[in-house]
C-alpha cells in the first residue's frame, strides 16, 4: 500500500521540521547526483537552512564555474531581451513618426485651402465642404465679435451711470454750499444796522426850563444859573444853551 499524499505546509513542530529538512535535503542531493550522471549535466545545488546554515552540492565541475556560467547566461539573456525591446521601440517610433508626418501634411494642405491656395486639385464636392466650413467659421467669428461689442457697450453704460451719479452728488453739494453762503450773507445784512445803532453814541437829552409870566426877575434867573453851575461843569453847559433860549 502506497504512502498517502502529504499536505505541503509549514511543519509547526521544530523537531519534526528539522528531521524532515535533513531527509529531504539528502534526497534532493541524491536526485541532483543522479541527474548529473544519467544526463551528463552540470548541476549546482545551494540550500540555506532556516538558521542560515549553507548546504551545497555540485558535479565534477567547480561550483564557481557553474555560477559564472549562470551569470554570463543571465547577462546575455537580459541583453538580448533589451535589444528586442529596443527594436520594438524603434519600430514604434517609426510608426509614430509616420503618423505625425501625415497629420502635419494634412494640416498644411487644409491651411492652404482656407487661404484660397492650391484649389486646382479639389473637386466640386470638396469645394462645397470648404465653403460650408468657412461660412460656419464666419458665423462664429461674427457672433464672438457681437458679444465683445455688447460687453464693451454694457461696460460703457455702467461707467456713464456712475459718472452721472457722481455729477449729481457734486451739484447737490455745490447747491448746499451756495445756500449756506446766501443765508450767512442775509444774516450779516440783518445784523448790520442794529449793531451800528447800538455802537453809535446817543445824543444827550435837552433840558427845557421855562418860566411862565412876564414878571420873572433877574434874581430868580441868577439863582437858577447858580444851581445849574453847581450841577453841571462849565464845559457841559454849551449843550443847554439852545434850550434855555426857547
Amino acid at each position: 500500500m502506497g504512502r498517502g499524499k502529504v499536505e505541503l505546509k509549514r511543519i509547526e513542530n521544530k523537531i519534526n521540521r528539522q528531521v524532515t529538512f535533513s531527509k529531504r535535503r539528502a534526497g534532493l542531493a541524491k536526485k541532483a547526483h543522479e541527474i548529473s550522471v544519467l544526463c551528463d549535466a552540470d548541476v549546482a545545488l545551494i540550500v540555506f537552512s532556516h538558521r542560515g546554515k549553507l548546504f551545497d552540492y555540485s558535479t565534477d565541475s567547480c561550483m564557481e564555474m557553474i555560477i559564472d556560467r549562470y551569470e554570463r547566461y543571465s547577462y546575455a539573456e537580459k541583453r538580448l531581451l533589451a535589444e528586442t525591446n529596443d527594436s520594438e521601440s524603434s519600430d514604434n517610433w517609426s510608426l509614430e513618426y509616420a503618423k505625425l508626418k501625415g497629420k502635419i501634411d494634412l494640416l498644411q494642405r487644409n491651411h492652404k485651402h482656407y487661404m484660397g491656395e492650391d484649389l486646382d486639385t479639389m473637386s466640386q464636392k470638396d469645394l462645397q465642404n470648404l465653403e460650408q466650413q468657412l461660412d460656419s467659421s464666419l458665423r462664429l467669428i461674427r457672433s464672438r465679435r457681437s458679444q465683445l461689442l455688447y460687453d464693451s457697450l454694457s461696460e460703457l453704460q455702467k461707467t456713464e451711470k456712475a459718472i452721472l451719479q457722481e455729477n449729481n452728488m457734486l451739484a447737490k453739494k455745490i447747491k448746499e454750499k451756495e445756500k449756506m453762503a446766501a443765508q450767512q450773507a442775509q444774516w450779516e445784512q440783518n445784523q448790520g444796522p442794529s449793531s451800528t445803532s447800538f455802537l453809535s453814541p446817543q445824543p444827550l437829552p435837552c433840558l427845557n426850563i421855562g418860566y411862565q409870566g412876564e414878571r420873572a426877575n433877574q434874581t430868580g434867573r441868577n439863582d437858577l444859573d447858580l444851581n445849574l453851575d453847581s450841577l453841571y461843569p462849565p464845559c457841559h453847559l454849551g449843550c443847554f444853551a439852545p434850550c434855555a433860549n426857547q
